[in-house]
C-alpha cells in the first residue's frame, strides 16, 4: 500500500514572552496555528497564511531567508524543525498518510486574536508562557518547540 504525504507549516506566534496555542476540534490537540501547503505556496507562505487566517495576526519570521548569490533561484526561509507525522495508520501498522510539517518561529505584534470566518473561535486559543507550558499536559513535542520559540524571540 502507499503512503500519501502532504506538505504543512506550523508556525509557534510569540508576544511578550508566550506563545498562542489552540484547541483542533478535529485532532484533539493543542496545537499552534498551521495547516496544508497550498499547490503553488511556499511553505514559509503557508505558514504566515495560516497564522493570518486562524489568528488575524501578521507574523514576523524569526529567521529570514540567507543571502545566496544563485544566478537563477533565491534561498527560502529555513523551518526551525522538518517533522513527519503518521496522520493514518492501518490496523496492520501500515501507514496510510503523513504530514511532512515545516515549523517556523515567528513574532506577532499583538495578542489579540480575531480568526478568519470559519477558523476555531477566540476562546479556542490561549497563551502559554514557559510556566503555563511547563505545567501543561501537552504533548512533550509542542511544550518543547514552544519553548524554543519563545526563547529564540526573546534573542531577537
Amino acid at each position: 500500500m502507499e503512503t500519501t504525504r502532504h506538505f504543512t507549516a506550523t508556525v509557534y506566534v510569540v508576544n511578550d514572552g508566550a506563545t498562542a496555542l489552540h484547541e483542533h476540534d478535529r485532532l484533539g490537540l493543542t496545537i499552534p496555528p498551521g495547516g496544508h501547503v497550498d499547490r503553488d505556496e511556499l511553505p514559509h507562505e503557508a505558514g504566515k497564511r495560516e497564522v493570518e487566517e486562524e489568528t488575524g495576526l501578521e507574523p514576523t519570521l524569526l529567521d529570514e531567508a540567507p543571502d545566496v548569490p544563485a544566478p537563477d533561484g533565491f534561498a527560502l526561509p529555513s523551518p526551525r524543525y522538518q517533522l513527519c507525522y503518521d496522520i493514518n495508520v492501518h490496523e496492520d501498522g501500515t501507514v496510510g498518510h503523513q504530514h511532512i510539517d515545516h515549523v517556523y518561529f515567528a513574532t506577532v505584534p499583538s495578542r489579540d486574536i480575531d480568526p478568519a470566518d470559519g477558523e476555531a473561535g477566540i476562546d479556542a486559543w490561549t497563551w502559554f508562557d514557559p510556566a503555563d507550558l511547563r505545567e501543561s499536559d501537552l504533548d512533550a513535542d509542542t511544550v518543547q518547540i514552544a519553548l524554543e520559540a519563545i526563547d529564540a524571540a526573546s534573542e531577537a
